[in-house]
């Protein structure tokens, strides 16, 4: 059961973005970028983001494979599509077709750059730390595998990466990094496990035993900078807006230790979040309320409810971003086949900036990205 239930050819060169926008250049910061996930033909939608935080179409990008098609939360998964921590490399996953797309970033302008098996079937999710990418194959036998990825933004195999989770089928959803790059964490939405790895020197990864999530319904994972690791959860059945988000540490030997446990997002089926680049606030998309929590994350992972937790309604939100400057957050809306826009307050509160209404409804969109 998907999360929000529980409760042009391929780019080879520059490709120029309209004389409007060439006009405006001067306003553009940053960039958000959109997945289609469609099955016939995958693609990335490319926006310019302006320093006012509004967003404007600039492209769209074919991934060279295709998506799961589909209409509500396809994927099940957060880290669909995914940028390299300095922005310089977008990745998409390519679920129908079995691979990895990755395209260097110039702006909201993607060249291609590669495209390689995924090392198993249906890849919902990635992580990136410096020169490794790490897949989930949600189908089939759930494994993760990793490549190395060179300054040119192409993807070799490690060889010998590739590692089984904890039974055939997790429904794996959500894979991150620490921020040192020691430990690789997953979540298995099936067992309700979180999935521990020490990331060795050559890149591949040593188990350690999975540790039960503290909540039912795990999903997602993220890191905050001071190396807490945040993972939000939809709650155990039946109970109304039961979901939860939780931190944190790891110890040398991979061991997970509680530092907030279970802290209520006052919100229904959980699942995404973002964080803002200075790690002092993270934001939970509670599906199926259309609710975004907010809480401010102490020096020691300890979170804390922002304001009332709710920091915003926005119908039928499922994955969010957050741009590199810590401004603003986005927030697909499936449903509508839109992206809500919210400025972020200096005390973490949300201020809605409005909706952009152009991607189309009924295209299995899954995965966001922000710089």
């Amino acid at each position: 059961m998907k999360c929000v239930f529980a409760a042009l050819t391929i780019a080879t060169g520059l490709t120029l973005p309209g004389a409007g926008l060439a006009q405006d250049a001067s306003h553009k910061v940053g960039a958000v970028f959109v997945m289609t996930n469609a099955a016939d033909k995958n693609q990335v939608i490319a926006y310019n983001r302006d320093a006012d935080g509004t967003l404007r179409e600039a492209h769209r990008f074919d991934t060279g494979g295709r998506g799961s098609g589909g209409n509500t939360d396809p994927l099940g998964s957060q880290g669909s599509l995914v940028l390299s921590p300095d922005g310089s490399t977008l990745f998409a996953v390519n679920a129908g077709s079995g691979d990895i797309s990755a395209f260097r970033v110039l702006g909201s302008t993607l060249f291609f750059t590669d495209l390689e098996p995924s090392g198993g079937a249906a890849p919902n999710a990635l992580a990136v730390s410096g020169n490794l990418l790490y897949v989930i194959n949600s189908g089939a036998s759930s494994s993760v595998t990793g490549f190395y990825v060179n300054r040119n933004g192409r993807l070799r195999p490690i060889p010998n990466s590739l590692r089984f989770l904890s039974t055939n089928i997790t429904a794996a959803s959500s894979l991150a990094f620490s921020p040192n790059g020691a430990f690789l964490v997953v979540i298995e939405r099936e067992t309700n496990n979180i999935d521990v790895f020490s990331v060795q020197t050559d890149g591949t990864l040593i188990a350690t035993p999975p540790h039960p999530s503290g909540v039912p319904g795990a999903f997602a994972v993220l890191f905050a900078p001071n190396g807490a690791a945040l993972v939000v959860a939809t709650g155990p059945a039946g109970v109304v807006n039961g979901s939860a988000i939780s931190s944190y540490a790891i110890g040398a030997g991979g061991t997970l230790t509680p530092i907030s446990n279970d802290v209520p997002t006052l919100g229904a089926a959980t699942c995404w979040s973002a964080i803002t680049p200075n790690g002092q606030f993270v934001y939970t998309s509670n599906a199926g309320t259309s609710t975004i929590s907010a809480f401010s994350v102490g020096p020691t992972g300890v979170l804390t409810p922002v304001s009332g937790t709710i920091a915003a309604t926005n119908p039928s939100n499922l994955d969010i971003a957050i741009s590199a400057d810590g401004k603003f957050l986005y927030a697909l809306e499936q449903g509508a086949g839109s992206v809500g826009i919210f400025a972020i307050q200096a005390d973490g509160t949300l201020a809605s900036l409005g909706t952009l209404n152009d991607i189309g409804t009924n295209q299995g969109l899954n995965g966001i990205a922000a710089f």
